[in-house]
């Protein structure tokens, strides 16, 4: 196949004037170079695209490919993730990972936990912060957990995120409404067990690859897995791998990430994160279906790599997962023609 490459490349936004921890999402030249290399050993050809603004301009000159693998994180809005995957569908071009719904209701973690609760999926009692009218309806006593209702990589996350009485909520909210110019989302603070739990494939052909364990060490932000935990996991945090056969709360995990990633369309791979209430049950707290994939540094890889699956297989089984909407694509013209 020819297949077509879209990404933002951190380097050129940095480059452009933008901050360290607004383009902590997009991806470095390494990651660039460790997917291009590993879909021509899997036999394919490659292009480079890049961003959103390249894949326009490419589109509107006459220019196709047989599939296009997206890890395109966008600029702008909640809707950010969903530019790439749009485009594509406007032409009728077949990509890797979820569809414009999925992507903009999964980067908007209250949306995303309505669903799931709707579903019947145990996820933390929570409220999205806007003002203080909102401050006054939140329902559920401390301590909390606040974060930015739309941003990935961790950012906005840090030891100041728990909030140990109601008292201090406001002060938290109003600094993630004024730096991140978005609600705060505030969830039930949970004490038990963080786990974070990597999928692959589409609908009833998914399936959980390997769970880790996230431990903190004594020298990282404590309490939770932040932006500084994850941007220096080597020395911070400690990913242990256990499988679900060995451990109840790791199966329960997984299964629960599994039915997850099967109510909200995810398509592909990507990973879950789960956490556990004082009695050890695990709860939804966020999917990423776009999730990184530095082969040494992104947590997907690094389940990978702990499961004995190299990365040029993890590569590959994301396409083959793809290439099933391809070859339905095609089929269709075959019938219409």
């Amino acid at each position: 196949m020819f297949v077509g490459l879209t990404y933002d490349l951190r380097s050129e936004y940095l480059a452009a004037g933008y901050g360290q921890e607004e383009t902590a999402e997009f991806d470095k030249e390494e990651t660039i170079a460790a997917i291009e290399a590993a879909l021509v050993e899997l036999g394919h050809d490659t292009e480079r695209i890049g961003h959103a603004r390249n894949l326009a301009g490419l589109l509107a000159s006459g220019r196709r490919w047989d599939l296009v693998f997206n890890i395109a994180e966008g600029l702008n809005g909640v809707g950010r993730e969903a530019q790439v995957p749009a485009m594509l569908d406007l032409y009728g071009i077949v990509y890797t990972f979820s569809d414009p719904l999925v992507m903009s209701l999964t980067l908007h973690k209250a949306m995303t936990k309505r669903v799931v609760r709707d579903a019947g999926i145990a996820t933390p009692a929570f409220a999205e912060v806007s003002d203080e009218q909102d401050l006054a309806a939140v329902a559920f006593p401390p301590p909390y957990f606040v974060k930015p209702v739309a941003e990935g990589t961790g950012k906005g996350v840090s030891a100041k995120s728990i909030v140990k009485t109601r008292a201090d909520l406001g002060a938290v909210c109003e600094s993630v409404n004024l730096v991140f110019r978005q609600p705060a989302l505030v969830e039930a603070f949970l004490t038990g067990r963080e786990f974070t739990v990597g999928l692959i494939g589409t609908g009833k052909n998914a399936r959980v690859l390997g769970t880790i364990e996230v431990n903190l060490l004594s020298d990282a932000e404590p309490g939770a897995y932040t932006y500084i935990n994850k941007e220096r996991y080597q020395e911070l945090v400690e990913y242990r791998r256990i499988r679900a056969e060995e451990d109840a709360a790791v199966g329960a995990a997984g299964a629960l990430a599994l039915r997850a990633w099967r109510v909200l369309g995810c398509r592909d791979g990507g990973r879950i994160d789960i956490r556990c209430d004082e009695a050890g049950s695990p709860q939804f707290l966020e999917v990423n279906p776009l999730a990184g994939l530095n082969p040494i540094h992104s947590d997907l890889p690094i389940i990978c790599s702990r499961i004995g699956m190299s990365y040029r297989e993890l590569i590959g089984e994301i396409l083959t997962s793809a290439a099933v909407r391809a070859t339905a694509a095609q089929e269709r013209l075959r019938s219409c023609a």
